[in-house]
């Protein structure tokens, strides 16, 4: 249960771990242009630091549903300025690069970003040769389709098998291209094509979907699904229900949770390690 990352290395037999979410965009869902500028995104980085993230997930493009596409230069001129002035100001924070872009990726590493977090769960080439030359921590995603469709009618007949078969299949790709197993943790994509029931279920089987031993990242800091199941379409009362599946999800052997409030989170991720121990 330990994750690779560059030169760095978490060891998920002893805790779970939050990867604290800074999206410098102008149109994320629930926090699109608060930290557009590089002195807001460091400063918010710091605060999420302070609360208990032990990764700082920097992305320079929307993947709502719906989103459109911007461009390797635009999505650069957002991210790595940031990862910059992030890695001179905490030398030792571990930074994640949200792209599907290769090129972007790469400047991301040079820049000092140690893991390489692909909603696109690395179909491109050129992100497996990027990975298998830089030796980064992966996070590999599942996703039906593409931000712009993913949510037009997802479809599955099984929808923890498919998933699962998917991880099984980009596992065998990695390690057929040279990349070190230990790198690479897996993220089912919650609310990235799949309906209300699909996510319910996977959250129900989370420890189904486990491939070769590897861990599992959670994403679903205030996605609309939570605001569904409440009957609420207020961001911020999806706040709470964020930090129930946290701690729902720890139980069942999810190690790492990717949220825009680390505090809670990462209360709820040690009580519910201090009741499993």
């Amino acid at each position: 249960m330990k994750w690779r990352c560059a030169d760095h290395t978490f060891d998920f037999s002893k805790q779970g771990e939050i990867m604290g979410i800074l999206n410098v965009t102008p149109d994320s869902f629930s926090d699109g242009g608060r930290y557009d500028s590089v002195a807001a995104a460091v400063e918010q980085a710091l605060t999420l630091i302070s609360e208990g993230a032990a990764i700082i997930d920097i992305g320079g493009e929307s993947t709502r549903p719906g989103a459109p596409e911007v461009s390797t230069g635009d999505e650069c001129e957002r991210v790595i300025p940031v990862i910059e002035a992030l890695t001179r100001s905490n030398p030792e924070v571990v930074i994640s690069i949200d792209t599907s872009k290769p090129e972007v990726a790469e400047k991301a590493i040079a820049a000092g970003a140690k893991i390489i977090n692909d909603v696109t769960g690395f179909r491109d080439p050129g992100m497996i040769a990027l990975a298998a030359k830089t030796g980064p921590g992966l996070v590999v995603m599942h996703m039906q389709g593409t931000p712009r469709t993913m949510q037009a009618a997802p479809a599955y007949e099984d929808v923890v098998g498919e998933i699962r078969q998917f991880f099984t299949e980009r596992h065998a790709s990695f390690v057929e291209a040279g990349i070190d197993p230990e790198t690479i943790v897996y993220d089912p994509g919650i609310g990235f094509g799949k309906t209300q029931e699909h996510n319910l279920a996977l959250l129900k089987h989370l420890d189904q979907l486990v491939v070769e031993g590897r861990p599992l990242l959670l994403g679903v800091s205030r996605k609309s699904f939570i605001g569904k199941a409440i009957g609420s379409d207020s961001i911020e009362d999806r706040e709470w229900p964020t930090v129930a599946i946290t701690s729902h999800a720890r139980e069942l052997g999810v190690p790492l949770h990717r949220v825009h409030r680390v505090k809670p989170n990462f209360e709820a991720l040690r009580m519910t390690e201090a009741m499993m121990k």
